[in-house]
């Protein structure tokens, strides 16, 4: 049998490419996928994968045309990208969802990747500075890619174990996220800022400037009656009778 090339798109991530080591693939900004087939239909209904939790990934590391690439490697918005440009190849524009009890069709080729302020950014650069309004500490930080999500998943697993009716996910992050607190880089003391030092208006504030830098799809759209909602993207985006 000749071979067979499968049609691929070119897909331009949020981020441009500048949160990644300049010597990285996706620091160019751009990624190849190819279209979605039955192989890929295999993957979503994998009963082991969708247990585990990685049935996304799996997805998407199928999808990728340079295999040098990892989905770990990709940060949280960039990924977005990628399974909102997955989802249009593979079954078309129109998502119909139930959204409030009504059913409703979203077109998803209007999702845009949200505009970046291109002077907090440098090219290959993932630490970024906030200065906290009610205490005046000076806190770096980073966005997380998917290891460092890895690791969040492992430590709340690990916690959870210890101590099964808390749910510190918020606390946990922010120890990730913070990479030094007024210029100390120790791992215990940005733990224990967290833990004892961070008001609680600080860390939302913090949390918000986080969420406006980092780059991502805009997921939100307007229905008919007005009503502005936010697209989720689980395992019923691309199967809809999962």
């Amino acid at each position: 049998m000749s071979e067979f090339k499968f049609p691929t798109e070119e897909v331009e991530l949020p981020s441009k490419g500048l949160l990644y080591p300049k010597d990285h693939p996706l620091s160019s900004g751009k990624v190849e996928i190819k279209y979605m087939t039955a192989k890929e239909e295999d993957i979503l209904t994998n009963q082991s994968y969708i247990q585990k939790g990685t049935v996304l990934d799996k997805l998407l590391q199928s999808l990728l045309v340079n295999k040098d690439i990892k989905t770990e490697d990709l940060f949280v918005g960039d990924k977005n990208a990628l399974f909102v440009a997955a989802r249009i190849l593979g079954y078309g524009k129109e998502y119909k969802t139930k959204i409030a009890g009504k059913d409703e069709t979203i077109d998803l080729t209007e999702l845009e990747n949200k505009p970046i302020d291109k002077e907090l950014f440098s090219k290959g650069n993932n630490r970024f500075t906030y200065k906290l309004e009610n205490t005046g500490t000076v806190l770096e930080f980073k966005l997380l890619n998917g290891h460092d999500e890895k690791k969040i998943e492992r430590e709340l697993a690990g916690l959870k174990k210890i101590s099964p009716n808390t749910s510190p996910e918020l606390t946990t992050r922010l120890k990730h996220v913070i990479l030094s607190v007024d210029g100390n880089e120790e791992k215990k003391d940005v733990r224990e800022f967290v833990d004892n030092y961070f008001l609680a208006r600080d860390a939302r504030a913090f949390r918000q400037y986080v969420s406006d830098l980092s780059p991502d799809v805009d997921m939100t759209v307007s229905l008919e009656g007005g009503e502005v909602v936010t697209v989720p993207i689980g395992l019923n985006f691309f199967w809809p009778d999962a």
